[in-house]
């Protein structure tokens, strides 16, 4: 837990672990963990966004219906930063932006599309060897899979992402983590910043090559 109040719970998920799983799947989520604690601690706990399983890092739940649906209904105007952490293949040159519109085939993989939804990334560069560069994203908009998609169309997949195109496997999980969210909380009328650092393993890899 990395911060609670009466409206909201911050939390630092872990690699590989589901943010909610299906009615179909009957195995331990974030969402199953934490509905565990709100239980035990008498309130109630809502999703309010998610991220991937392989992804590690922040993510918010509300402690009522009132509060998921203000920040679900006014996402834009509520969360004004989510920050990630990304070790990608190759070297990157230069920082840069990323906007196109992003479409789901068949509720598994998505592309770069016509007829998709606008997705906007934007990437810096922190550090690179001749096979990694380590990026800060920030994030415009929160498509399905947006940042991975990004990089791999890019040509340079999220390291460890076999889904899009990563050809390596280094740290035995997907080098992606959402480590900061800045929101405005409607109750409070106040701006918060959440973070939560990256896992060392991320250095590591870039100053071993």
């Amino acid at each position: 837990i990395i911060y609670e109040d009466n409206e909201i719970i911050v939390i630092n998920k872990k690699a590989g672990l589901l943010t909610i799983g299906t009615i179909y799947e009957n195995e331990v989520t974030l969402y199953r963990m934490v509905r565990e604690y709100a239980s035990k601690n008498r309130f109630q706990v809502f999703v309010v966004h998610r991220l991937d399983r392989e992804t590690s890092g922040i993510v918010m739940f509300a402690k009522s219906e009132r509060m998921k649906r203000l920040y679900q209904d006014n996402w834009n105007e509520l969360v004004t930063k989510r920050g990630y952490i990304a070790i990608v293949e190759g070297k990157i040159e230069e920082d840069g932006c990323i906007e196109n519109l992003l479409y789901e085939e068949n509720n598994t993989f998505v592309h770069s599309s016509k007829i998709g939804k606008k997705a906007i990334t934007n990437y810096k560069i922190l550090n690179s060897n001749k096979e990694y560069t380590l990026l800060d994203i920030n994030i415009e908009t929160g498509r399905k899979n947006q940042i991975r998609v990004h990089m791999s169309e890019l040509g340079h997949p999220v390291v460890g992402d076999k889904k899009y195109g990563s050809k390596c496997d280094p740290i035995h999980r997907m080098a992606l983590h959402a480590y900061c969210l800045e929101i405005r909380h409607p109750i409070k009328n106040s701006i918060m910043f959440f973070n939560c650092e990256y896992p060392v393993i991320f250095n590591k890899l870039i100053k071993n090559k």
